[in-house]
């Protein structure tokens, strides 16, 4: 039972998210920064829900005491013409 994948994108199992809790970890993004679960490219999208009720469960706080993970836009903004292989005029 412990080699369920929680995190498709990264392929995070739920022993190691048990594990990261364990070492202290008691939000997403202590869990994030631990196992690297929800940094994929659904961006936690997929696993965020799963991966909070894993908390709640290990550290008996119920879903609303556990902090959300930070979203962060990309770090500059970027033409959307490069994704189609354009030429930039600039």
């Amino acid at each position: 039972m412990k080699d369920i994948i929680i995190c498709r994108c990264e392929e995070v199992k739920l022993s190691e998210i048990e594990k990261a809790i364990e070492d202290g970890a008691e939000t997403i993004d202590g869990v994030k920064r631990r196992t690297r679960a929800g940094m994929g490219l659904c961006q936690g999208k997929t696993c965020e829900r799963l991966i909070a009720g894993i908390i709640s469960e290990k550290t008996k706080k119920s879903i609303s005491q556990i902090i959300v993970s930070t979203k962060r836009p990309p770090v500059r903004p970027v033409r959307l013409s490069l994704f189609k292989g354009e030429e930039d005029d600039e």
